[in-house]
């Protein structure tokens, strides 16, 4: 049968998504636990291959699976095997033309950060810690002018195997929770580093060095020298997956 999975793990001690001969990976991790419960090879495709301590609560992959396990058991014997920062929360059956990377049409992401005077330790592994004051209108006004479609160019690596940089973003805000922002983004997909680098950015922003027309101007294109430095990835995680349809109602 073929599956979907929700995949949730704490990134900061992954060195990311994808495997590696020698790095620690949640793929590495993932697959050997699927293999041991399933006994047999397993070949999974992911909605978004996070970087090296981007957290996820909302990972989906989708796998072949031969055997008598039911989806639920297969998603609590997996994670019984899986270590304490990682786990399959959920699988169901879905139609066998059902990929999770090529059939998503929306992946959302959160980006955290602390913004007080005094670091919390107790949040330290999933959110970025700045103490100099950020201004929040700043903040909302360059997210509003994310929205829609533009080209983000300034906003990935020099060197890169994206070959198209537009992208459409559906969603795109700042909230606050006590002394913690909170970036909201949905879009289409996503360039490799884009989030981080937005964000990065837009505290420049709202810290003063940088203006909201500088800002703007790089929603056009651009050279990655001219947008801000990258936020730390601990900030970042991926909250979801869009498929244009409910994956628990599939089954």
């Amino acid at each position: 049968m073929k599956l979907a999975g929700l995949v949730e793990y704490d990134g900061a001690d992954f060195a990311g998504w994808a495997r590696q001969p020698n790095p620690r990976t949640v793929e590495g991790e993932l697959s050997k636990a699927l293999e041991t419960i399933l006994r047999h090879p397993v070949k999974m495709s992911v909605a978004g291959r996070t970087d090296a301590g981007v957290h996820a609560s909302g990972q989906i992959i989708s796998f072949e699976a031969e055997t008598k396990l039911s989806p639920t058991d297969i998603a609590y014997k997996t994670t019984a095997v899986l270590p304490k920062d990682a786990a399959l929360r959920r699988c169901v059956e879905v139609p066998e033309s059902f990929d999770a990377r090529r059939s998503a049409v929306s992946r959302s992401y959160e980006y955290r950060i602390v913004n007080a005077r005094v670091r919390s330790p107790l949040r330290r592994r999933q959110e970025i810690y700045i103490a100099r004051n950020l201004d929040f209108d700043s903040l909302e006004r360059c997210a509003r002018l994310i929205r829609g479609v533009h080209n983000f160019r300034a906003f990935t690596p020099t060197k890169t195997h994206h070959s198209r940089f537009e992208r459409e973003v559906m969603e795109t805000r700042w909230e606050t929770e006590g002394d913690m922002l909170v970036y909201r983004i949905t879009a289409n997909s996503f360039l490799y580093g884009m989030v981080r680098t937005l964000v990065g950015t837009m505290v420049e922003v709202a810290d003063g060095s940088r203006d909201l027309e500088s800002f703007e101007s790089l929603l056009s294109g651009g050279e990655r020298k001219e947008a801000g430095a990258s936020a730390g990835a601990k900030g970042l995680t991926l909250v979801g997956v869009g498929y244009g349809f409910e994956l628990s109602a599939v089954s």
